[in-house]
């Protein structure tokens, strides 16, 4: 392989629109460099995943002037959502899709079944999709996300310092968390929130109102999207990240936070196990939409400092066999390549019929 073609969101750089699939993205480029081929990457502005029409002539311009037996990777934000472009290509290029979030849908479907290689980033989401979509499990591969090096945290002795990290919006449960919050209001802790409050203006807005009851009085901090040197700083003087997602296909946040030495408080969803590890979790697993599970989870942690230094020990046993992103790369590099055994598309057949292995929804990462 001596050139790849990248097929990316718009903004995936834009510091004011962090999410975990466009650091993905771009670390994964920027470590296919470093292997050598030649990496082009195509940015196709839109409103991924719910194109226009306009956003759809767009990538069709891109996709239609690569050379013919190029090598195509599509961040699946795009390519699950453009099958009226993609399936008339996978014939003429060899095309993969990296998907982060599953969109549920029969364009995806499509999509899917017509490339040569799906690669997803976590071990959950690969099931999700053999199971909605029939595809040759030969032909999906998995590349978990990678953790940079990062310093070990000097935690507090009571523990208090409290961390959530993800855009505010529905999916990320702040609501939850905020509502579990109010129960713990005779314990010393703060919060802070970290994420982009213009994803869903509405729902963060709500959450700020709740935020600032009086129950709360002013403990729960929202801070908005940081840049990556002024997050690196909130790690370093946090104790504990909560992380009350209704959904996470694997949780770049804990093993960021991991990679600090901090425990995780997470609710037991998609592939957030995966990230954890296995065997001695560094990390308490609640329910989801449980602010009562998670209200005792965090009140266990702040009033028993034996858990505290388990859990702390388990994490900074457990950053050390986090992959690099140098590893991620060379996973999606072997699917690029072809060496899953195989040629043609992923598909083994018709497309299941029957409904979805959940409700359609238009995720935004």
């Amino acid at each position: 392989m001596t050139r790849v073609h990248v097929v990316l969101p718009g903004g995936v750089d834009d510091p004011d629109r962090p999410s975990g699939g466009n650091h993905y993205d771009r670390r994964l480029c920027d470590e296919l460099r470093t292997a050598g081929p030649t990496v082009v990457e195509h940015e196709i502005d839109g409103g991924w995943p719910a194109p226009t029409t306009d956003d759809l002539r767009r990538l069709a311009r891109v996709v239609g002037s690569i050379p013919a037996g190029a090598i195509v990777l599509v961040d699946g934000l795009v390519g699950s959502a453009a099958a009226s472009v993609l399936v008339p290509q996978a014939g003429r290029v060899r095309l993969v899709v990296l998907v982060h979030l599953p969109l549920d849908d029969d364009a995806e479907g499509r999509v899917l079944r017509a490339s040569h290689t799906v690669v997803t980033t976590s071990r959950w989401t690969r099931e999700r999709l053999l199971t909605a979509y029939r595809l040759d499990p030969r032909r999906v591969r998995v590349a978990v996300p990678g953790t940079d090096p990062a310093r070990l945290t000097e935690p507090s002795s009571h523990g208090g310092h409290l961390l959530a990290v993800g855009a505010v919006t529905p999916v990320k449960g702040h609501d939850v968390l905020v509502a579990a919050l109010a129960r713990l209001a005779d314990l010393p802790w703060e919060c802070r929130i970290v994420g982009s409050l213009d994803r869903d203006p509405g729902h963060a807005a709500a959450v700020r109102r709740s935020a600032s009851g009086p129950a709360l009085r002013g403990r729960v901090r929202l801070l908005g999207a940081l840049p990556r040197p002024a997050l690196e700083e909130v790690y370093a003087t946090s104790d504990l990240l909560v992380l009350p997602s209704r959904l996470e296909t694997y949780g770049m946040v804990a093993t960021e936070a991991l990679a600090h030495g901090i425990p995780v408080v997470a609710t037991d969803v998609g592939g957030v196990r995966e990230a954890l590890g296995e065997a001695d979790a560094p990390a308490l697993l609640v329910p989801p939409e449980d602010p009562s599970s998670l209200a005792s989870a965090v009140r266990a942690w702040l009033s028993d400092p034996d858990l505290r230094r388990v859990l702390r020990r388990r994490s900074r046993g457990r950053w050390r066999s986090l992959p690099s992103w140098a590893q991620t790369a060379r996973e999606v590099a072997a699917a690029l390549s072809g060496q899953d055994g195989g040629e043609g598309p992923v598909g083994t057949g018709p497309a299941p019929t029957g409904e979805p292995a959940s409700p359609p929804h238009r995720p935004r990462r």
